[in-house]
């Protein structure tokens, strides 16, 4: 049949179960994940800050770079200024994008129990949903 393996697997160390390579904790794992969905979520806000200029908008950049800044232990996020973009894309989508990676965000940081983080994500989702709901016009 199959010959039997005589040499030691190259997936085993000498040294045993330690080994040469940096782990991470989960709490760190967690921290890396979340500081990547807030990242995204500042750079489809930056492309709506571009499109439809708010001053909400800035100031949720603001605490999004913050909290970024905060997890990555110091370490500010890219940041890039959208000023033209061929073709236009449409904001509705824009918004569905920010709301999804917002409740990514939120999942992340209720399972590593980060309020601060958890509550700017509910707050972006909330305001990227009254984004996407149509506005009612008063009627004369």
């Amino acid at each position: 049949m199959y010959e039997p393996i005589r040499t030691k697997s190259v997936h085993s160390t000498m040294a045993g179960p330690t080994s040469d390579f940096p782990h991470r904790t989960r709490e760190e794992e967690l921290d890396i994940q979340l500081a990547g969905h807030l990242a995204a979520l500042l750079a489809v806000t930056d492309e709506l800050r571009a499109l439809a200029p708010s001053a909400e908008l800035d100031i949720a950049a603001e605490r999004l770079a913050a909290q970024v800044t905060r997890l990555r232990k110091g370490r500010t996020p890219a940041r890039a200024s959208v000023t033209a973009v061929a073709p236009l894309p449409h904001l509705a989508a824009l918004h569905r994008r920010a709301h999804a990676l917002a409740g990514r965000a939120l999942v992340v940081a209720a399972s590593r129990a980060d309020t601060a983080a958890a509550i700017l994500a509910a707050e972006m989702m909330d305001a990227h949903t009254a984004a996407l709901e149509p506005r009612e016009v008063a009627s004369h």
